[in-house]
Formats: C-alpha cells, structure tokens, sequence
C-alpha cells in the first residue's frame, strides 16, 4: 500500500513544521524517516495517521486522498486501513497479552472464534504465544514492545506506522526488536513507514531512508547511497561519522589526484571520475575507507591523539595538517598515542561535494 504526499503543511499558529512536503513511500516497503527532533518527521506520521490535520496538502493512500484541503477529504483514523505502534507501548496493565491484541478486533465486532484465531496467530508470529495468558504487567519491555506489534497486525493492516517504538529498550534488545520487525514486514508484506532519530536503527531497518531537516526532506534513497554519496554536509554528517575538509582536484590526462587545499599532500589518486574536471572541492573519507600506512612521502602524515578499542575495531583521533581525522581500522592495533602515520583512501571511496554545499 503506497503513501503519497503532495505540498503537505503544518504549522501550529507559528514556526512551519512541515514545509510543502512532496514525496511517496513505496508499498511493500519499510520507509524511515530520520531526523533530529523538532524536523517534522513524526508530525508527518501523524498527519498520515489522521491524528494531526494538515494546514494544506494532500494524502493519498494506495491512491485515494485521505486528506484533501482542496477536496474538502479529512478521514478519520479509523478509515485509513492503517495500524500504528506508538513510543509509549501503550498496553493496558489490567489485562492480559490476549485481551491486549484482542482489543481492536472486538471494536470491529470479529466473531470469537474468528478473533481468537487471529490473535493466536499474531502471537505466534511474534513469538509470543507462550504468554497469552500472562498480566501485561509481567511482561519485560521488550515482550510489551512485541505485545504492541502484535495488536497493530492482529488487524492486517496494509500499512503500518511506527513512531520510535524501540526508544525505550536497551542496545541489545534493540538489535534483536530491528531484526524481528525486518522478518514480520518480510512475512506480512505490510508497507512500514518508521520514524527514528536513530541513524544505526535507520540504515539497518530501511529500503528506503527520508532525511528531514526543517520539515523538508533533504535527501531519499537506499541507506548505502546515502551514506556513501550525500547530497551536502548536513546529511554527511548527521548519518554516519565524517571527515570533511577542503582538497584540490588535479587533472592529468585521464589521471587525478585529490590533494589538499594547499596542494601539498596527496590524499587519493586514480583514473579520473566521470563529469570530474580541475576544481576546489569539499572532500568527505568515512572513517573506515582511511588507510594507514608507514610510506614516507606518500599520503597525509598524522600523529594519533588517541584511540579506543571497540572489539571488531579499534577507533582512532589523529592530527593531520588538514585538521584532526576520525580513523577506523579492523581489529586490535598496537599503535599508541604519539605515533605516527600516514593516511590515505582509494579515489572511488572518498566523495567530492561543490564547495559551501
């Protein structure tokens, strides 16, 4: 069930929080959209919700407007075909995980066996059918966060929309939680549009990520593209961890390097880019994609300020003549602090931006 979204607004009397938003979140799909708090991210999930009413726009959903300032179209929530999953679970304490999930089936007068049949389904689905019968009070938060899931399905909603609903649980518990819904999304074919602050969150759940900033969307696409190939500094660096910095794109022939501004250190070479020519450019390295090396004269030298091992990789701060430069290198390393080295990055792994973007 596609989402389509054409010039919305919403402001609350003052500051725009949605600014002549135009986009589409493809069915079948999980659609995120990231952001700091305050860029409008939740408050466009709620206006497709039909829980906030849009200052001017249009909604469609699988083609047919939800929401039409021009057409007079407000539906109420409860004719939109959607489920939602809120930040609070949302459970009520007094009852237990079956009558929880049950709840919304009995406002929609299912037959019990039906709704029995159903409800036993969904909790299996969420790994849940050993406690249908337990207090939702003894429930751990993640078993709560899967009792919440399972009542939005339990309707077999086309579309499903999920407002930070890991927030409140631990690391570990998170990973586990992206995981189970990537598999639930797989197994009911649901549309999903999530809403994160969570960059780590966003670029495992997505297909597709939407990055807001001020009620706009400032770039769409697939988590690698974006990560890789951001549209400005913004999204460099609010997705991942960035170096950037000011280079100098030297042209030879159908050779390039990229050197620093100066002109004096070689930070990347190879065969040169498709549409490249001679320029000042802002140069981005993910941490990662530096290489370290012990090559005198060849790259960028550095002193490492300090470092920390984090188990798969050991994280390090070095001083370089273009500024201090987050470095990751697989595994343990020996170095210390106060040694030297020197860096450098393949042509293709370093992204070039039009400078002041």
């Amino acid at each position: 069930m596609s989402v389509e979204i054409n010039n919305l607004n919403k402001s609350y009397g003052g500051p725009v929080v949605i600014d002549d938003l135009t986009t589409r979140f493809r069915s079948e799909e999980i659609s995120v959209l990231l952001g700091p708090s305050g860029c409008g991210k939740t408050t466009t999930l709620r206006c497709i919700a039909g829980l906030e009413h849009p200052t001017s726009g249009e909604i469609l959903i699988q083609g047919t407007p939800v929401f039409s300032d021009r057409q007079r179209i407000n539906l109420p929530p409860e004719k939109r075909d959607l489920g939602m999953v809120f930040q609070s679970y949302a459970i009520w304490p007094h009852m237990t995980v079956f009558e929880n999930v049950a709840l919304p089936l009995k406002a929609r007068g299912l037959a019990q066996a039906e709704l029995t049949r159903r409800v036993d389904e969904t909790l299996a689905l969420v790994g849940l059918s050993a406690m249908r019968d337990r207090g939702a009070t003894q429930l751990s938060g993640g078993q709560q966060q899967r009792v919440a899931i399972a009542r939005c399905v339990a309707s077999r909603p086309r579309l499903m929309l999920l407002d930070e609903p890991l927030s409140n649980l631990d690391a570990k518990l998170r990973a586990e939680m992206r995981k189970e819904l990537k598999d639930l999304q797989r197994l009911t074919n649901a549309t999903m549009v999530f809403v994160t602050h969570d960059q780590e969150e966003a670029m495992s759940l997505a297909d597709t990520i939407f990055l807001f900033r001020n009620g706009r969307i400032v770039q769409e696409g697939a988590p690698a593209h974006i990560y890789l190939k951001p549209v400005d500094h913004y999204v460099a660096g609010f997705l991942g961890k960035a170096n950037i910095f000011p280079g100098i794109i030297d042209m030879t022939g159908d050779a390039m390097d990229v050197r620093t501004a100066d002109g004096q250190f070689v930070l990347a070479r190879g065969p040169a880019l498709p549409g490249e020519s001679a320029r000042s450019a802002s140069c981005l390295v993910r941490p990662e994609y530096w290489r370290a090396h012990d090559d005198e004269g060849q790259g960028l030298p550095g002193t490492i300020e300090s470092l920390m091992f984090l188990g798969d990789r050991t994280e390090f701060i070095v001083a370089t003549p273009i500024g201090p430069q987050t470095v990751t290198l697989p595994g343990y390393r020996a170095e210390k602090p106060g040694d030297s080295l020197r860096l450098s990055t393949e042509l293709t792994q370093m992204h070039l931006f039009a400078p002041g973007t």
